[in-house]
């Protein structure tokens, strides 16, 4: 396995450094024969290095999340001589739960974007961050093993948790897990991307050719930046900032010819 040749076939320097890393991780498990793992992936990340591994042809990887439909997930690579009794026993050295128990004056008081918010302030690294699994008492929060003990200390001194209760629990605790979608239609005049995009966002055509222009949108787990891409029935489409889409059918046309689309927004 040569890795510069490796490396060398990605445009992006992310992209580049990312694999670089996997590949690291991948001769660190073989040297060592102990279980390496990447830190949090989003989706499009997961698909590239995905890719990667299959041209590789490597073998002993998973892809975990801490649930199946998990957004953010790390791969992790284990010795040839594991089997998947062993794999399932060590996944609490890699993803531990931070269970938030609100106050009864704060329950139902914060949504995703403010348990992320908290950790944000304290300084965490995105990447060491999983889901966040909200409900109305609180919230679980998948994060690797190795910031557990910071939070344990620290998460009490943000104001919004000062009188929270946070204790820690396995993966296997964690709590249930409802993937909400909301059914939506858009019209558009045409399947172009900036077009869906600008109906999806509620935003004009110039500012939704702004996001794709700046890799605000992903289309089936890849980064486009041609504004003219075509989108079709059954494509998956995030918009960083307003969320992610699965393109569900077309249902009709208007008078003008323009395409009534079912939308799943993920909520």
């Amino acid at each position: 396995m040569n890795k510069e040749e490796i490396v060398k076939n990605y445009q992006k320097e992310e992209d580049r450094l990312l694999v670089a890393k996997m590949l690291d991780q991948v001769s660190l498990c073989k040297k060592r024969n102990k279980l390496q793992c990447t830190d949090f992936l989003d989706e499009r990340q997961v698909h590239l290095l995905q890719k990667a591994i299959q041209r590789m042809n490597i073998q002993n990887y998973v892809i975990y999340g801490g649930f199946e439909e998990a957004q953010r997930q790390v791969i992790v690579f284990y010795p040839e001589n594991w089997n998947e009794e062993i794999l399932e026993k060590n996944y609490d050295s890699i993803i531990q739960v931070i269970r938030i128990t609100l106050p009864n004056d704060l329950k139902g008081s914060y949504n995703h974007r403010d348990y992320l918010g908290g950790l944000m302030k304290l300084g965490l690294k995105r990447e060491k961050i999983g889901d966040i699994v909200v409900w109305e008492e609180g919230a679980d929060i998948l994060v690797r093993n190795e910031i557990v003990p910071f939070l344990e200390q620290h998460l009490t001194t943000l104001t919004r948790f000062q009188k929270a209760q946070i204790s820690v629990v396995s993966v296997l605790e964690l709590h249930q897990v409802n993937l909400q979608k909301q059914e939506i239609e858009i019209t558009v005049s045409s399947m172009r991307l900036d077009n869906i995009v600008s109906e999806l966002s509620k935003t004009s055509r110039t500012k939704a050719e702004e996001f794709i222009k700046q890799e605000r949108v992903i289309l089936n787990y890849e980064t486009i930046a041609k504004d003219s891409k075509l989108v079709k029935i059954g494509d998956k489409l995030t918009i960083r900032g307003k969320g992610k889409f699965e393109i569900r059918e077309q249902v009709g046309n208007t008078k003008k010819g323009r395409y009534i689309l079912k939308i799943a927004k993920y909520v």
